[in-house]
């Protein structure tokens, strides 16, 4: 036992080792969720450390492996074993937090969600789609009061109008009866800087929209912690002699 404890980093202690007053399980039962550190939900998550560290200590070393809890998510299952103590238990059961928070921020409950502004649609969807590695396309589909009937990932890789099918980004409206759509896409950059093939896409589906009797009422572009709202930009959404503004 001595030479086990003698074998680990200065300053790392085994959880048998801390108080039980500091553990993360009873620090959460006195505080609650949001008195812990970062560390110390992701301890909990695994439950135990390795070889005489702590749970913390591994969630620690892995938070400054990636920088921090964002660049923790966005890295792979490798990626999360290759930092010591953790191996393919540990990281499956990190993979699957993340995802649980990923689709409790896409649980857009019928009847709850308003689109009263860009703001509502980017202050949800920057946070799931802002630091994607790819492009992604999605679709938030409204009734004639902008509420969320449904958001739907229409399409992934390269969008541009050469390789994205207009009639995509209408189905789930059709289908639903929808009275408007808002187009969502992220540059995976980081910069939301709207490019000629977003204001082409935009014009097309604009075009489309006219056709089929369904409102395009904005195209936002987002980037790492940013985001644009075409709209908001001059891009002219509403038809002549129909303003339709994002209000409830």
């Amino acid at each position: 036992m001595a030479e086990a404890i003698s074998n680990q980093a200065p300053g790392r202690r085994a959880i048998r080792e801390i108080p039980p007053a500091e553990r993360p399980r009873e620090r959460l039962a006195a505080r609650g969720p949001a008195g812990l550190s970062t560390a110390e939900l992701i301890a909990l998550i695994w439950g135990s450390g390795s070889a005489g560290r702590s749970a913390v200590d591994l969630a620690e070393d892995a938070l400054a492996r990636h920088d921090g809890l964002t660049g923790l998510a966005r890295a792979t299952d490798v990626e999360i074993e290759a930092v010591p103590g953790i191996g393919v238990a540990k990281a499956s059961q990190l993979a699957a937090a993340f995802e649980l928070g990923r689709r409790l921020l896409a649980d857009w409950p019928a009847g709850r969600w308003t689109i009263r502004s860009p703001s509502d649609v980017a202050d949800r969807l920057v946070l799931q789609m802002g630091r994607l590695e790819r492009e992604e396309l999605r679709i938030v589909v409204l009734n004639t009061k902008n509420v969320v009937l449904r958001v739907a990932t229409v399409y992934q890789g390269n969008v541009s109008t050469s390789l994205v099918r207009i009639a995509e980004l209408f189905r789930d409206a059709i289908r639903l009866n929808a009275a408007g759509i808002i187009v969502v896409h992220n540059h995976p950059s980081g910069d939301p800087s709207p490019s000629p093939d977003d204001l082409h896409l935009t014009a097309e589906a604009l075009a489309a929209g006219r056709l089929l009797d369904i409102d395009l009422l904005d195209h936002l572009i987002v980037g790492h912690d940013a985001w644009v709202s075409l709209r908001d930009r001059g891009v002219v959404f509403d038809r002549p002699g129909r303003p339709r503004p994002l209000t409830g």
